[in-house]
């Protein structure tokens, strides 16, 4: 009975509604009281039934809720036969509790569009040569795909054979098709615009970019952020303490009515619901920009951030480095140049495979009792010869001498801020690399709206040579930059800004940023890193587009600012209702819950704007940089 009456209690609403304009159209209208009094009296019951259930519900469990203040209420004025105010409470009530749920729906589409918007089917490539339709769910890692111009992606993968353009919005929130050419990664739910691609699927079904970013939405809007969890601890003893005080005044005035209208008009309502619905339209808004919030209680402290630590590969710089200088010691013979590919043909690192790109088609051999060796390098076994490659720490640690010559160009090479790659056969240096990687573009700008947004320290740390990063560093503007970082360097780092009282967020890519990640207040990941930086990481950028940043700031100091106005305006409608009660004659039950459920209206209204958030600056100057972009093609 219970299930069946809450589940009908739109209808009972529009009922309630019904009977009420019955009521006084009867009295007003025709003067027959006797109509008017019975339609009140019904609106009232079938009003309060499920409202008395949701109350008695509250109570098995303990918890003196709302719904148990408005129970007592209406009662109140029934039994006082005040049939006008316990008709229209109840029915205010109802109603406000509809609207509420419906505007919060709203708040709710991110998930509910990203959902929708995750294709059923796939071409498959079968045994006998040919492409069949199958469902998602059958394909398999390492499948052969095809899709067609206008079709969904429908796993993450890589392109085998055609080239085309894909529009990743649902990914990276940018409407700007992308190119992709064979070798390019592709995700699914984004569209091709044009071409036909066949893929392998690496990654199906959750594992895929957009089911992670399906699954982090959900865990952020499901869990409760610091403020949130004092609100419940808030209303556990408000609520229990407004029905005291009911029953205090009622008792010292003898005003029983007095009484009951207190009850109504102290609903912490609009504080219950303010908070939360100002983090789900946040987290919302990241979803559909490319920011993956996980959580509430990210947004708490990623807004009072003031300083951020970047790590540079991968994050301010492309991280796809090229070979900018080379020399050559020892009479370095091609025997040294096959050694290192093949040592380095077996790292996933940028700057190995910057090297193995640059050497070009070359003889290589086996590698053997390969040591990595953590912010150095690698040392191998290759045909009977020890292989060091790495930094001048690495060199140094292994006890390679390093001529004079070599130093002079380690030092103009760090001039011109290359990163540093030395090879030694057999305790002799070799071969001396310069690799340069490129900052990302408009990195510069992003930065500069870091600052605008109250970030004071901008501090760049790396495993990189000291001369590399201060480069970097320099261009872009940074506090403080410190090369040669192993990863326990940047966590103790990390540790020395936190004791100073700074509120840190950390930015990085890579499996040895997974340590930082951790540790800082924020741990910020790029999209395109490791899983391991992205699974300890707080904050995500989708598709490693360094711009997210600046709006992932910006929206959580909007969340934390929404919030306060949230709470102000329910504690201050409270304030103003309970005060009127007692310094006004206008003040009734049902003025108190039309305004108390307009309150609830209004934060939740309050909290959407949030839906449209965008950074103020940033679309005007994306525009205008693609207005440059298309005059240098023109020229």
């Amino acid at each position: 009975m219970q299930r069946f009456i809450l589940s009908r209690k739109n209808h009972i609403t529009l009922i309630s509604l019904a009977l009420i304009l019955i009521g006084f159209t009867s009295a007003l209208g025709f003067d027959y009281e006797p109509l008017a009094t019975w339609s009140l009296a019904i609106a009232s019951v079938l009003g309060l039934a499920p409202i008395a259930i949701q109350a008695y519900q509250a109570l098995k469990v303990k918890v003196v809720s709302i719904d148990v203040l408005v129970t007592i209420a209406v009662l109140g004025a029934f039994f006082l036969k005040n049939y006008e105010e316990s008709s229209i409470v109840t029915f205010l009530f109802l109603f406000g509790a509809y609207l509420e749920q419906r505007t919060l729906n709203k708040t709710r589409s991110a998930i509910k569009d990203l959902t929708e918007m995750a294709p059923e089917s796939a071409l498959k490539l079968m045994d006998n040569g040919k492409f069949e339709e199958v469902e998602v769910d059958a394909v398999a890692v390492g499948d052969v795909l095809l899709v067609k111009t206008g079709a969904k992606v429908p796993v993450d993968g890589t392109v085998l054979s055609g080239e085309g353009h894909v529009n990743e919005a649902s990914i990276t929130g940018e409407a700007v098709a992308v190119g992709k050419e064979k070798g390019s990664k592709v995700f699914a739910t984004s569209i091709v615009e044009n071409g036909t691609f066949q893929i392998v699927a690496d990654r199906i079904g959750e594992d895929t970019t957009f089911g992670r970013i399906i699954e982090l939405v959900e865990e952020a809007q499901d869990s409760k952020s610091e403020a949130e969890r004092f609100i419940d601890r808030f209303s556990k003893y408000y609520t229990p303490a407004v029905l005291v005080l009911s029953l205090v005044v009622g008792i010292v005035s003898r005003d029983v009515e007095l009484a009951i209208t207190i009850l109504v008009l102290g609903c912490p309502g609009a504080l219950v619901i303010g908070v939360p619905v100002s983090n789900v339209a946040g987290i919302g808004n990241g979803a559909r920009h490319g920011v993956l919030l996980k959580g509430s209680e990210v947004i708490h402290d990623f807004s009072k951030v003031d300083t951020i630590v970047f790590d540079k590969t991968g994050t301010l710089t492309i991280g796809n480095p090229k070979v900018a200088d080379t020399e050559h010691y020892n009479d370095g013979d091609s025997r040294a140049l096959e050694y290192l590919v093949s040592v380095e043909k077996e790292s996933n690192h940028p700057l190995a495979k910057a090297i193995v790109e640059h050497v070009g088609n070359i003889p290589t051999y086996v590698v053997s009792q390969t040591n990595v060796v953590k912010g150095g390098g690698v040392v191998a076994a290759v045909e009977g010869h020890s292989i060091a490659i790495g930094n001048v720490a690495l060199m140094e640690q292994q006890g390679i001498l390093i001529p004079g010559k070599a130093r002079e160009d380690i030092v103009r090479f760090e001039k011109r801020g290359d990163s540093l790659v030395l090879t030694a056969v057999d305790g002799e240096l070799k071969i001396l690399m310069g690799i340069r990687d490129q900052i990302r573009p408009n990195v510069k700008e992003d930065l500069l709206r870091l600052k605008k947004l109250g970030v004071r320290h901008m501090v760049l740390l790396s495993g990189d040579n000291q001369g590399t990063v201060d480069v970097v560093a320099r261009e872009l503007g940074l506090t403080e930059a410190q090369g040669q970082m192993l990863p326990q360097d940047k966590a103790s780092y990390i540790k020395a800004l936190q004791a100073e009282g700074r509120i840190v967020a950390f930015v990085g890519d890579g499996v040895n940023d997974s340590p930082s990640i951790a540790l800082a207040q924020i741990g910020i990941a790029m999209g395109g890193g490791t899983d391991v930086a992205i699974e300890t990481s707080d904050v995500v950028l989708m598709n490693s587009d360094f711009s997210r940043l600046p709006h992932a700031l910006g929206l959580t100091k909007a969340i934390a600012s929404n919030m306060r106005e949230n709470i102000a305006i329910a504690v201050g409608v409270v304030l103003i209702l309970l005060a009127s009660v007692f310094f006004s004659e206008w003040m009734n039950m049902s003025i108190g819950m039309l305004v108390h459920e307009a309150s609830i209206l209004v934060v939740i209204l309050n909290g959407m704007r949030l839906l449209r958030y965008r950074l103020r600056g940033k679309l005007g100057n994306k525009v205008h940089q693609e207005k440059e972009t298309i005059l240098e093609k023109e020229e």
